[in-house]
């Protein structure tokens, strides 16, 4: 989809996949699963396991493997929940700017979306919590459940612990269900920031959170991920249809298992690319577009640049598709505080990093 959705002269840096190869254990568990020709129905094996050994390792906090649940994807995941502890015409609650999926899927269930911005500092350019912004949306009594993306597309943006504690503390104060996207988790810059799991603080009994190895280890195509229950929300996960689990694909309970079991070192590496290019990133800007604002990201893969001040209208990914012959994440498309902006993709070599922001440089003139 990446490399096919656009003409071949285009630079494809927008939708989230990586441009690398497969973690070594992952390929291997793979390559074993095909030569056994293991291609039924999917069972979860001992997903959640590995999941909980990985998190305990890089998090310090061990998710109780009963109380989680295998679902297709993560978006898909959520929708599960949803319909679970949401009724028709509740408002679901998210920040902005808003991961585009989300603002379809939300509406698509016969619920209604409401954003409640993220704070930009105007020196920095940097987003946090608006926590007084937060406590008043949470005060409407249409909304019933608030759905953090933590760390946060697109602004990559990491949550702190006393954040996280004051989000959850504002949730329980107002009866709202508090969901977690936490899919871009093993993507944080250890030089940042660190990750928080929310179902590892005392106050979030009542959340659920939702995991994935298919962002860190680029496993997009093979729909594995498991939704993992707060201790006081285990009844709600269970009350799920067992359709949520059969959705998933088989291979990408293999190759996830193997990831977090075994992917540790690799993931490292990555991580270590990763941090390289948001940094030659920082210089290509500056040097070929100094009129965009960047802020590198303290974790995942994905650059939020700011080219309000290109005079390029508020959706700047045109001009660079059509001239540049660079694909972006069109800004708007994350909702009313993503105009003027652009979603750039960063995982990819650092020549084709280059010659994207040159391209982006000539759609200029």
């Amino acid at each position: 989809m990446k490399w096919r959705e656009f003409p071949d002269d285009v630079l494809p840096l927008w939708v989230a996949e990586m441009d690398t190869l497969l973690a070594p254990p992952v390929a291997a568990a793979l390559s074993d699963a095909l030569t056994l020709g293991d291609t039924g129905y999917v069972h979860v094996g001992q997903l959640a396991e590995a999941y909980a050994a990985f998190a305990s390792q890089r998090f310090g906090w061990w998710p109780e493997p009963a109380h989680c649940l295998l679902a297709a994807d993560v978006a898909q995941g959520l929708m599960d929940v949803l319909r679970v502890v949401t009724r028709p015409g509740d408002t679901v609650l998210i920040h902005g700017p808003t991961y585009p999926p989300f603002r379809r899927l939300i509406p698509g269930a016969g619920l209604s979306l409401r954003e409640s911005p993220l704070a930009r500092d105007a020196s920095t350019g940097r987003y946090s919590l608006d926590l007084d912004r937060l406590d008043a949306d949470l005060a409407s009594p249409s909304v019933t459940v608030f759905v953090l993306v933590s760390p946060h597309n697109p602004t990559g943006t990491v949550f702190s612990r006393d954040e996280l504690l004051a989000v959850a503390s504002l949730c329980e104060t107002h009866g709202v269900r508090l969901l977690a996207d936490e899919i871009h988790a093993p993507l944080v810059y250890p030089s940042e920031a660190s990750f928080v799991p929310l179902l590892g603080l005392p106050s979030a009994e009542r959340s659920i959170a939702f995991v994935s190895a298919t962002k860190a280890w680029n496993l997009a195509g093979l729909k594995a991920s498991l939704i993992v229950a707060g201790p006081a929300a285990v009844e709600d996960v269970r009350a799920i249809p067992a359709d949520a689990s059969v959705n998933a694909g088989l291979l990408g309970v293999i190759a996830s298992e193997a990831a977090f079991r075994s992917g540790g070192p690799w993931l490292d590496d990555l991580v270590a690319g990763l941090d390289h290019n948001r940094t030659l990133l920082d210089s290509l800007l500056a040097k070929h577009l100094p009129g965009v604002a960047y802020v590198p990201p303290a974790a995942t893969f994905l650059a939020w640049l700011d080219c309000s001040g290109l005079g390029l209208g508020p959706d700047p990914a045109v001009r660079f598709l059509e001239r540049g012959r660079v694909a972006l994440s069109p800004g708007p498309d994350f909702g009313p505080m993503g105009a003027g902006f652009v979603r750039l993709n960063l995982a990819t070599s650092p020549e084709i990093l280059t010659e994207a922001v040159r391209r982006m440089a000539s759609a200029l003139d």
